[in-house]
């Protein structure tokens, strides 16, 4: 079925006729005759009486175009209102994130942008599963993994790495002595959330070394879990500085080995799979980009598409 040739109808109806419709349209009056014509075919109706002056309805097109016009016109209304909501930053933007980045990032960003956009809410759901956005209705799911995400029927638009550290009481390591090597470091009790992989280090050398993980003193999917029993020198943290920057700076917890570099922590932004993407996450999005960029321990990276 051609809907544009009954939006056509309707807007020679509308017009009083095929010239005046084609002036008004830019369309030429014979394809606003041939549409007309092939619809009261696939009809079987005559909708027009036409004349050398004047455009007649008859019953039949006087009742379709008193049901058909009100249509089209509440089509053309939301389509509207829909560019109208993509082009604003309002509505409600709903975000999962783990913790960690929750906290640090997305929700310093979130409470400047409430303060710029007085009509956006943002709900912020802080759980480490990962889920599918479009599933759980959720605008932007941030997932924090080592190993590359797998193929799904989402979009990732971009990715933070952010550097970590290794980090332990003083209580710790006046118990064990403060490691001076990554083999120093292996016979310390470690604090590790439940997917992690044994934990890539790379030593001053470069060599990249790996430190097994299956004997933690803790494991919890919570970084403030583990923050916690780091402070009360239960083991070593691995974690972004800007987790641990004021207990550093109060003298509760030390920065170990500072010549080894710990393998990043990689942070996706998973979208549903839309080809249009509302004004609230383009924004969301630059905006965190642009937090990001003003510490010094993020790399931010915009993925094509």
């Amino acid at each position: 079925m051609e809907w544009r040739d009954w939006e056509l109808f309707c807007e020679v109806v509308e017009h009083g006729g095929f010239s005046a419709a084609a002036r008004v349209l830019g369309h030429p009056k014979s394809s606003l005759s041939a549409a007309v014509q092939r619809l009261e075919a696939n009809l079987g109706l005559r909708l027009i009486e036409r004349t050398t002056r004047h455009l007649r309805l008859t019953d039949a097109g006087e009742t379709i175009y008193r049901r058909v016009k009100p249509l089209f016109a509440a089509l053309h209304d939301t389509h509207s209102e829909a560019l109208a909501m993509s082009s604003a930053v309002a509505g409600t933007l709903r975000i999962k994130s783990p913790y960690e980045f929750g906290a640090h990032y997305v929700g310093p960003v979130a409470s400047e942008l409430m303060g710029r956009y007085p009509e956006l809410a943002i709900r912020i759901d802080v759980e480490h599963e990962i889920v599918n956005p479009v599933a759980e209705n959720y605008d932007i799911v941030f997932a924090m993994i080592e190993a590359p995400l797998p193929a799904a029927s989402t979009i990732i638009r971009r990715v933070f790495s952010i550097e970590r550290g290794l980090f332990a009481a003083p209580a710790l390591l006046e118990r064990f002595g403060e490691p001076r090597s990554w083999e120093d470091l292996a016979k310390l009790p470690l604090l590790t959330g439940p997917n992690d992989a044994p934990w890539a280090i790379t030593t001053p050398q470069g060599t990249l070394e790996h430190l097994a993980v299956e004997q933690a003193r803790l494991i919890s999917s919570n970084a403030h879990i583990r923050l916690h029993a780091a402070l009360a020198g239960h083991g070593v943290l691995r974690v972004t500085a800007s987790f641990t920057r004021a207990a550093v700076e109060a003298g509760l917890l030390r920065h170990l080995l500072p010549d080894h570099v710990c393998e990043p922590l990689n942070v996706h932004a998973l979208l549903p799979a839309r080809q249009f993407v509302p004004a609230k996450v383009r924004c969301f999005l630059d905006a965190l980009e642009a937090h990001a960029h003003d510490r010094p321990t993020v790399r931010a990276d915009q993925w094509p598409g």
